[in-house]
């Protein structure tokens, strides 16, 4: 495959490329069809509408939906009877149009379909709209995706186009700007809009395009024009295959010397992708990026520019590419993995904003290419100098009837309509959104309303829980997953049990038996209830530094020296307690002495802890009771 030639330049996106953008769509124009299968699908440009929405990218620009073009508006060039033909004709009495169907070309590439001429005034509309608003210099740059069909004449349908909205536009423009240089990148060559000016010098029309065996065949290096309009139509025929460094090599030179020496005030550029790689009809190898370059280089003259649609039969890569050079235009980078929108299916299985040129034969040689570039050049010199133009009035309303004035009045009928609505679908059409605003617009409603969908991780509004610490210890966080804990019994070691059990056993019974001693030395000093003493001291508790409780002190040798200083002698009669302590020997050691050690040695301090209260209330019912023993005994 043979390549060469300078690289793909990357979009010049900086801060002096910001351009006022006005974006011109009308939502019903993907409900036209023409016929089942016909490669001709309006619906690509709703795809496209759908992926500049879910961009981001129209809050960079003003959204328009144009009148429809009257049949007043489509006569400046078509003649009375052709749209007279169109406007009557239906699927419903085609049969009784058979002779003017073969007049105008009406039939096969160019069929009758329902709402065929709401569909040409939707496309025509938004052209001479938007030329319209450059005139006025409301924007500088107008889009209209749903325009570009160039093959339409003037009394005659042809590939798949049956109004021609570029001459209208150019016709719009022309009212105000002396010279327009027309500029199409689709793979057919653009017959329509050349013949349309052949014969005048305010309208240089360059077209690339593949030339020989193909449609419409015609766009011959030597067709330049004739009369007046001589060297003012320009041509370079290509072969299959050409790629993007390629089609730069022969693209931006070309271009360079048409501004150069024709020195147009607006520019009219079609962008058909039929020229890109894979298409259905199209046999040339470009890919989206390649295709944006040259849209990208035509910007970069800063000249008043009517962006069009055209061409371009596989839907998801039009689609791709009409987005990505929106975001061009508007000067917004694009994330390469596509946001959702509603036709997120067309995009699989990579589902990214990109058309990948192939490894077919590039069949432009550099030979051939440089001859052809050198033959145009030199045509382009015979123009010796930019053609003048008669002084006129400059008109004071567009082809549409439109002034100055009319956005004025539109707005404030605007505002009197809608006094209690914060924001209109007028304002939002009309809104762009600056570089520097931190939040979003509040209107997601309004927004959801064009088509625009959530999309995953999307953050509308900051809230106090999007900034969380990561370093967060994992106690501190929540670790709900929101799932029914599942019941899992585990296994359990029934030995390793029973020891547990035991050795716990063991340690409360010891426990109770230290507790009944200290009783029973509190009763043998004790005369009367009015002398008992207070109760024993509990055993202090402190916390070590791992926050494990310990027992300081020990709970039966602290209090045993005090009471036996100060007890008085014991009394003859003994107490029916004083039997209490020995009845009860220690059980003697489990054979497992390490087991038991392991598993009791952490389970004694908790069992102090836990027993301290209930050992207090013993010891105090066991003392009342103590007493009244040892007083029903001393009475006679």
């Amino acid at each position: 495959m043979t390549s060469f030639g300078p690289p793909i330049d990357p979009p010049t996106n900086g801060p002096s490329q910001k351009k006022r953008v006005a974006y011109f769509y009308d939502s019903d124009v993907g409900n036209y069809a023409y016929v089942a299968g016909h490669p001709m699908k309006p619906h690509r440009i709703r795809l496209a509408h759908s992926l500049i929405m879910n961009y981001g990218v129209y809050q960079k620009m003003e959204i328009y939906r144009a009148k429809p073009a009257t049949r007043h508006e489509m006569t400046q060039f078509h003649t009375d009877e052709y749209i007279d033909f169109l406007q009557k004709v239906t699927p419903d009495n085609m049969d009784s149009f058979a002779k003017e169907q073969g007049k105008y070309n009406v039939g096969d590439d160019c069929p009758v379909f329902d709402g065929l001429f709401e569909f040409c005034g939707i496309s025509a509309g938004g052209s001479m709209e938007g030329a319209a608003r450059l005139n006025r210099g409301k924007c500088d740059i107008a889009i209209n995706w749903a325009g570009g069909l160039h093959h339409a004449k003037k009394s005659e349908a042809s590939g798949f186009c049956y109004v021609n909205d570029i001459v209208l536009g150019i016709i719009e423009l022309l009212r105000f700007k002396k010279r327009v240089l027309y500029i199409d990148i689709d793979v057919h060559h653009g017959d329509g809009v050349e013949e349309a000016f052949y014969t005048t010098d305010r309208v240089m029309t360059v077209s690339f395009h593949k030339y020989g065996e193909y449609f419409p065949g015609t766009g011959e290096l030597r067709d330049i024009g004739v009369g007046q309009g001589k060297n003012y139509a320009v041509n370079f025929p290509l072969r299959d295959g050409i790629d993007d460094v390629t089609y730069k090599s022969i693209f931006e030179p070309v271009i360079q010397s048409v501004m150069d020496y024709y020195q147009p005030e607006a520019i009219v550029l079609q962008c058909g992708g039929d020229s890109l790689s894979g298409d259905r009809l199209g046999c040339f190898n470009l890919s989206m990026r390649g295709h944006a370059n040259c849209v990208n280089f035509v910007k970069g003259f800063g000249m008043p520019t009517l962006v069009l649609g055209g061409g371009g039969y596989t839907m998801r890569n039009v689609a791709r590419t009409w987005a990505y050079e929106t975001g061009v235009l508007v000067g917004q980078d694009m994330n390469p993995t596509l946001p959702f929108n509603e036709y997120y299916e067309y995009y699989g299985p990579d589902y990214e904003l990109d058309v990948r040129s192939s490894n077919m034969e590039n069949a432009n040689s550099k030979d051939y290419l440089e001859k052809i570039k050198i033959q145009v050049i030199e045509n382009l010199k015979k123009t010796a100098h930019a053609p003048s133009v008669q002084m006129t009035d400059v008109p004071r309303t567009t082809l549409t009837g439109a002034t100055d004035n009319d956005d004025d009045e539109m707005d404030d009928q605007d505002e009197d309509e809608n006094k209690d609505t914060r924001h209109t679908k007028r304002r939002w059409d009309q809104r762009i959104t600056r570089d520097d605003e931190l939040d979003e617009s509040e209107d997601e409603e309004e927004a959801r309303a064009n088509g625009i969908q959530p999309q995953n991780g999307q953050i509308k509004r900051r809230n106090i829980m999007d900034y969380q610490n990561p370093n967060t210890a994992a106690s501190d966080v929540d670790m709900d997953s929101g799932m029914v804990t599942p019941d899992v019994r585990h296994e359990v070691d029934d030995v390793v049990t029973a020891m547990a059990i035991e050795a716990n056993a063991e340690v409360n019974q010891e426990v109770m038996e230290k507790k009944a001693l200290n009783v029973a030395a509190v009763e043998a000093g004790e005369v009367g209830p009015s002398n008992a003493p207070s109760q024993a001291h509990s055993v202090k508790q402190t916390v070590d530094g791992e926050g494990d409780v310990e027992m300081t002190g020990d709970a039966t040798e602290a209090p045993t020296p005090k009471v036996e200083a100060e007890a008085p002698p014991a009394p003859t009669i003994a107490s029916p307690t004083t039997t209490i302590a020995p009845s009860a020997p220690a059980p003697a050691p489990a054979p497992v002495a390490d087991t038991k050690e392991v598993v009791a040695e952490p389970t004694v301090e908790t069992t102090e802890v836990k027993q301290e209260g209930k050992s207090e209330h013993a010891e105090r019912d066991v003392t009342v009771e103590a007493s009244k023993e040892i007083a029903e005994t001393s009475q006679p």
